[in-house]
């Protein structure tokens, strides 16, 4: 059996882990790509262990990104990125991850696409190909290095690290979509076996989906397995993200999202902010929050909270009349950062928007996360 050797980067960042390539490693045609990038990952796995692979057999570490020197003037490097199925040959290109957009620039410094500063910040300007938009990550380096090491804390990651701040420029409308598809920051959904209520459509880092945790006979609080092991509210939550897609103009059938399209739109549940225990053990005060939230990824409940869907809780949280907007507490400014409760802890993430010719403008979001090289050489790739 012929075997192919490819040079890759095994990277953290955020809550996520994921393999990065230089774009040009892989082959230019979309199929053997993809191929390539299944096989690397170990899906699909009808096991669901991914114990042939690379990935981990979950939403966070089930993904690859693709870097190559950007051709903008605006920008250092383009970034792709793909959320492989778990227990399907499928590679989802339609959306953002937030949360390894963290690594991007890191890597980018690594393999020469930016030359940094001596010490201090470097400024990594991105050019994010799935959703059409600018993204700066600020990234720390010494002596010319990229630093790693600091006493930032994400909630959902075992160790600290060094803090790298990130601007998603003009979130807005991805991928040339309006931010709100309907026009309305409410709509009231009637989905066949689920029922009907109030839903935010909304696209902002990635198009997402908001109801109300009562709207799903949910508190709010709950934690993983509460949600992962219950098939049935699963089904509900999956119904009601295929039935918004197809109103966002994302999906031509429900069928069709649910097909072709795991990866987006997100569907988030938000409550008002509650005390509860998170996973590392730790109490999270409803004093020290503004909404709980709670976000599927890829058909599970993710363990914090994915970056593009913070983008949209942030962005819904400062527009008047959205589900989540009504939740917060009218003193609440969204641009001095919004404060989530997730199932590892807490998030902070800052919209500066403002409403310009009748229009709701989003400048920018800005969140912190921290970035780590875990392994760096090659992925054997059987038959390729």
């Amino acid at each position: 059996m012929t075997e192919r050797a490819i040079a890759a980067v095994y990277m953290r960042g955020g809550t996520s882990k994921g393999v990065f390539f230089r774009k040009d490693a892989l082959p230019a045609d979309a199929g053997a790509r993809d191929a390539i990038l299944l096989r690397v990952i170990g899906s699909p796995d009808v096991y669901g262990k991914h114990i042939d692979g690379m990935g981990g057999a979950t939403s966070s570490t089930s993904k690859v990104v693709l870097v190559a020197k950007s051709q903008r003037p605006d920008c250092d490097v383009d970034f792709l990125f793909g959320a492989v199925a778990i227990d399907r040959p499928i590679v989802d290109w339609s959306g953002n991850c937030g949360n390894l957009t963290a690594a991007v620039g890191p890597f980018a410094i690594r393999e020469g696409f930016v030359q940094p500063t001596l010490d201090g910040i470097c400024a990594v300007r991105i050019w994010q190909e799935n959703i059409g938009k600018r993204i700066v990550a600020h990234v720390p380096v010494a002596g010319g290095e990229v630093v790693e090491d600091g006493s930032f804390e994400v909630d959902g990651v075992a160790f600290p690290g060094a803090e790298i701040r990130i601007e998603f420029l003009d979130p807005a409308g991805a991928a040339g979509a309006p931010l709100l598809p309907t026009g309305s920051p409410r709509d009231r959904l009637e989905v066949e076996g689920v029922g009907s209520f109030d839903a935010t459509l909304i696209n902002a880092g990635n198009p997402t989906v908001i109801v109300a945790a009562t709207a799903l006979g949910l508190a709010g609080t709950e934690m993983q397995a509460d949600v992962n092991r219950d098939a049935a509210l699963l089904d509900r939550c999956e119904r009601i993200r295929a039935h918004a897609a197809v109103i966002m103009g994302i999906a031509t059938s429900p069928e069709q999202a649910s097909r072709d399209r795991p990866a987006t739109p997100k569907l988030a549940f938000v409550a008002a902010p509650a005390t509860y225990r998170a996973s590392s053990g730790k109490t999270v005060e409803g004093r020290c929050i503004d909404a709980v939230t709670r976000m599927l990824s890829m058909g599970q409940l993710h363990h914090a909270l994915p970056g593009t869907g913070a983008i949209a809780l942030a962005v819904a949280g400062a527009l008047p009349g959205t589900v989540l907007h009504d939740l917060l507490p009218p003193s609440t400014a969204a641009a001095s950062g919004l404060r989530f409760g997730h199932p590892s802890g807490t998030l902070v993430v800052g919209a500066q928007a403002g409403e310009r010719d009748g229009r709701w403008h989003i400048d920018k979001v800005v969140v912190s996360r921290s970035a780590r090289r875990l392994m760096t050489g090659h992925v054997h790739v059987p038959g390729h």
